[in-house]
């Protein structure tokens, strides 16, 4: 039984095999070449078929995995909440449902500076520039001879300007004002982008600063006056009226609009000195900026500082109002605690008209920036350089009899004698730490805690680099932000070592609104 039935399953082959042996020999070796033909053909197809499609898995997997991070669905892509409510089952989204969005690796960029981005402006075809500047060529070449020259020739009848006590030499540029190409009215060198300035400046700290770096010059004037070294104003032409400011007949000779004081270009100190007040909350120094004049110190930038004429209420020959005391006094005064809570002072008692919470101030500000020229002209408390003027005019000799020394440069509005004014900041950022001067710390109980909060906050370097990135003059003349960046490393070691300072010795840090 088991024979015949194998019979029966192999016949077919049988009979194939038999009917294969009877073919030809040409046609058997022509079907047994196209079997191996179609076998090779199907083992390869398997064998490349298998990583082709392991590949192909693993994209998917991969693109279903990064799906949530790099593409968002829109419209129909998901189901509706009353499917998923009811637990109804939806369909997965197809490829036309889907927006694909490619996303770039994240940029490390520097501190942010609030305000820095300068919007998109449409260009608007600029008028040419006329040949015929406010001063040309010939008359930057003959300026200073003229103004020599005319110094050398000062007589009473002459056209420039003349009084008893006060003379100076102005240059009238005013025919030539309209045909001023110095700046563009969409284009200004104070970069603010942003709706507002930082909070720290007042509109009218903005306005002052915007006059100082573009107002159209209209008059140079060269004042000399007593023993002092001469000054350099310029009357700048504003619509922006002065109601702040009261003239006198004096002060309307000097500068009979809006104003500002033209420094040397290494007085650099003056600018951040300002901006350094209006961070700390201070507000005690007068607004200035960085300009260029093309008729001074061969383009180079100078620091121009706001003329306040309340500083010289009796005219500039008799000078701004200053407290004369001498470092004894001065020490004798802290202690009384002069004009504290608004209770007078005794008439014996040696105080003067400022208040005692403006030395603090004065004290704090002067030793970050390491300002001696008011409290320590002798440089009494450090270790001074042969080149320093203190070396130089022999004021370093009277620091052994150290409490009759003057005091100088403490400067007040008549207007207002309890509060001071800082000018003439002349700091230095040179010098170490281990040769900072002290003595301008001596006999100082507080601080004020707006500006001490500043130091702790460790934000006083961002909000200096947003101040002064206003001013795109001294910005860039500085070196641009690396060079900002020494400056304030500068002030920020100071801040350390003033804090402890103020730890070590227990001075108190209290507001101070007066």
């Amino acid at each position: 039984m088991g024979k015949s039935r194998f019979n029966c399953l192999c016949f077919p082959f049988l009979r194939l095999t038999s009917g294969f042996r009877r073919c030809p020999l040409s046609k058997r070796s022509l079907i047994i070449a196209s079997v191996c033909v179609v076998y090779l053909f199907f083992v390869v197809s398997q064998v490349g078929y298998s990583p082709l499609h392991l590949d192909r898995r693993t994209d998917k997997e991969k693109y279903r995995h990064t799906r949530g991070l790099y593409n968002v669905d829109i419209s129909d892509a998901l189901p509706d909440s009353a499917d998923l409510l009811t637990g109804a089952s939806f369909v997965v989204p197809t490829r036309s449902n889907v927006v694909y969005i490619t996303l770039k690796t994240k940029r490390l960029k520097p501190a942010k500076i609030r305000g820095t981005v300068r919007p998109k402006l449409r260009r608007k075809s600029r008028r040419n520039k006329s040949v015929n500047s406010v001063f040309t060529q010939n008359k930057l070449g003959a300026l200073e001879q003229d103004a020599s020259q005319i110094k050398r020739n000062f007589a009473p009848k002459t056209s420039w300007g003349e009084t008893r006590d006060l003379d100076y030499i102005s240059v009238d540029i005013i025919h030539e004002s309209h045909k001023n190409a110095q700046t563009d009215s969409n284009s200004s060198s104070i970069r603010i982008y942003s709706q507002r300035a930082p909070p720290w400046f007042s509109p009218q700290d903005v306005t002052a600063m915007r006059f100082l770096a573009d107002a159209k010059v209209v008059r140079i004037k060269e004042i000399s006056h007593g023993e002092s070294p001469p000054l350099l104003i310029f009357e700048g032409e504003t619509s922006v009226s002065m109601n702040n400011q009261k003239h006198t007949k004096r002060n309307k000779d000097v500068c009979g609009g809006q104003c500002g004081l033209i420094n040397s270009p290494v007085d650099t100190t003056e600018v951040f000195a300002f901006h350094l007040d209006r961070v700390l909350g201070l507000n005690r120094t007068l607004p200035a900026v960085s300009r260029k004049f093309s008729f001074l110190h061969d383009g180079q930038p100078c620091p121009v500082v706001s003329w306040d004429a309340s500083l010289y209420p009796d005219g500039l020959a008799v000078g701004w109002p200053t407290v004369r005391l001498t470092w004894g006094e001065y020490q004798s005064s802290l202690k009384q605690r002069c004009w504290h809570k608004n209770i007078s002072p005794k008439p014996d008692s040696g105080c003067s008209t400022v208040h005692h919470y403006e030395w603090s101030k004065l004290v704090l500000f002067d030793f970050l920036l390491q300002i001696h020229n008011r409290l320590d002209q002798s440089c009494c408390g450090f270790r001074p350089r042969q080149e320093d003027l203190c070396v130089e005019l022999g004021h370093h000799a009277e620091c052994r009899d150290q409490n009759h020394i003057q005091l100088t440069n403490i400067i007040y509005r008549r207007h207002d004698p309890k509060h001071l004014v800082f000018t003439n900041n002349k700091g230095f950022f040179d010098r170490n730490e281990d040769n900072l001067d002290f003595r301008l710390l001596e006999g100082i109980k507080e601080l004020p805690e707006q500006a001490v909060v500043v130091l702790k906050s460790r934000r006083l370097r961002e909000k200096l680099l947003q101040s002064l990135f206003l001013d795109q003059i001294y910005w860039e003349s500085q070196g641009g932000r690396q060079g900002i960046d020494k400056l304030i490393d500068v002030i920020e070691r100071r801040a350390k070592v003033l804090l402890t300072y103020i730890n070590a010795h227990g001075i108190k840090v209290i507001t101070m609104n007066v």
